[in-house]
Order: C-alpha cells, then sequence, then structure tokens
C-alpha cells in the first residue's frame, strides 16, 4: 500500500493505493488536536492563546507556541496514520508529500518574515508527517504540486482517465484535485519518486 498526502493547516487529504493503483481508502485526516493553532506562523497577527491579543507575540512566545502545535500535530497524526493503517488490508510502504525545501530557516525570527512566513506551517507538517513515516519504516516520497498529475499522466498512458478520475464513481464524493493528486503521488512513488 502507498500512501499518498495532500496537507492543508491542520488537516490531510489522505489516499492509499495499491500496486496497481486501485484506491483502498480516501479519507480526510486531523494534523493537530482540536483547540490548537492549525498556523502559528500564519496567523500570528490574530489572536493568540498566549494573551488573547492580535499583537504578535516575541520570537521566544512563538517558538513556544510552535513547539506546542508541533507536538500536537505529531499526537494527531501519528493516531490519524495509525487508525489509517489498522483498517488497510496490507502495510503501507511509503508516504506521499508535497516538497519542502531541506534547507528551511528553524530560527522562528526568520520563519516569521516573508517569504518564509507563508511556508513555515505547512513545511512544520511535512515535516512531522516524514518523522512518523520514519518512525513506522515506511519510505518518503517528495512531489511537486504544480506537476505530479502530469507525471503520473505520462506513467499511466492510456489507464490515466481511469486510474485519476474513475475514483469518482466507485467512492462517490468528494473526489477533487487534493485526491486526484495524493493518488498521483502514489503512481510516481511506485515508479520510483524521490525518497527521502
Amino acid at each position: 500500500m502507498r500512501l499518498g498526502i495532500a496537507h492543508h493547516f491542520g488537516w490531510a487529504v489522505a489516499v492509499t493505493a495499491s500496486d496497481d493503483h486501485a484506491v483502498v481508502d480516501r479519507r480526510r485526516i486531523a494534523l493537530v488536536e482540536p483547540g490548537v493553532s492549525a498556523a502559528p506562523i500564519h496567523n500570528e497577527g490574530n489572536p493568540h492563546p498566549l494573551h488573547g491579543s492580535a499583537e504578535p507575540p516575541a520570537d521566544a512566545a512563538l517558538a513556544a507556541l510552535v513547539a506546542e502545535v508541533r507536538a500536537s500535530a505529531a499526537r494527531a497524526a501519528s493516531a490519524a496514520l495509525d487508525e489509517l493503517a489498522a483498517g488497510l488490508p496490507a502495510p503501507i510502504v511509503s508516504m506521499s508529500l508535497r516538497a519542502w525545501p531541506v534547507d528551511f530557516p528553524t530560527d522562528i525570527a526568520v520563519q516569521r518574515r516573508v517569504p518564509y512566513e507563508s511556508r513555515a506551517d505547512s513545511v512544520m507538517y511535512c515535516e512531522v508527517l516524514a518523522e512518523l513515516a520514519h518512525h513506522r519504516g515506511w519510505a518518503v516520497h517528495r512531489y511537486s504540486a504544480r506537476d505530479v498529475e502530469g507525471q503520473a499522466v505520462r506513467i499511466l498512458g492510456e489507464r490515466a482517465k481511469v486510474v485519476l478520475h474513475g475514483p469518482r464513481a466507485v467512492w462517490g464524493a468528494p473526489w477533487a484535485k487534493d485526491h486526484r493528486m495524493a493518488l498521483a503521488a502514489t503512481v510516481v512513488a511506485a515508479c520510483g519518486g524521490h525518497d527521502t
């Protein structure tokens, strides 16, 4: 089984496919616990649970909030992945995630500035998911959201429409861009996509 993830702030679409690219499971999973900020850096101008005002917190306070959110994400995503894996007919061998810069800055003072501010929370989710996958012995594949579906189409050839769009007829709605992207990522991974 190969798992493709299309993540957002605090949640993700998870599509699991077999070796012949048939969808075995499709679900929305939580990536953070209820009541926890889903985007601590991106939303720093909004009221914060640390102090309740719209004033941006100091770097140290924001770093503490990010650490809290990261720990919550690890717990929530781990529980979601365990539940998903337990319901599958075979073990998961890989997880595909949107690519993120491996040299992304870790300093909070840098992350809260443009151009990093808009990606910092997303990178955190990718890192947490990758760590959880590695902990479970799953290979991690990175994909480009812009062209993964095109790569899958080239790999699948004449089967592309049936594989990528056919699950809607079987599984019903929703079957949208995120679902196709996550499934396409499993196709690319099965054919030797980038490992980490």
